[in-house]
């Protein structure tokens, strides 16, 4: 396989960085520059694997750059919000249950507890057990002759 050109370099690198796939990739590229390439070379663009431990200083600064950048253009996009998405949940449940889905509701519920910090658990401390709270249903009493100090002897 003759050498790729540094434009395509920069596309593999740029795409792994955005957190594609090798084989997402090997398929871009060859939507975009109708070269086909193996997955292991795609690979060997990255630099966090081990098959792109030997990639040049450039890439590397590329691809770490990239990453960077996309991360916080991540941040800025409305659903990847917690914020955002707990008031869409909230919105869906209130139509859910206006609509009498309550099947739904209990799934939206559960999505934004879990949304808010895995607060959807099925854990009961003691104090939240509440047949801890019931009086006993039956006493056994142990009837002691306390004038005999020793009943066998």
């Amino acid at each position: 396989m003759a050498a790729l050109k540094n434009e395509v370099k920069g596309f593999i690198v740029q795409a792994l960085a955005c957190f594609d796939t090798p084989s997402q990739v090997v398929e871009q590229v060859k939507q975009e520059f109708g070269i086909e390439i193996s997955r292991q070379l795609c690979e060997s663009h990255d630099p966090t694997k081990r098959a792109g431990v030997n990639l040049a200083v450039k890439w590397v600064t590329l691809f770490h750059d990239t990453r960077k950048r996309f991360r916080e253009e991540t941040a800025e996009i409305p659903i990847a919000n917690r914020a955002y998405r707990l008031r869409a949940l909230g919105r869906m449940a209130v139509k859910a249950e206006n609509s009498k889905n309550m099947a739904l509701t209990a799934q939206l519920l559960e999505q934004a507890a879990k949304e808010v910090g895995d607060v959807y658990v099925n854990r009961q401390t003691k104090n939240e057990n509440p047949h801890d709270n019931l009086p006993p249903t039956r006493v056994q009493v142990d009837v002691v002759d306390a004038r005999k100090p020793d009943a066998d002897a």
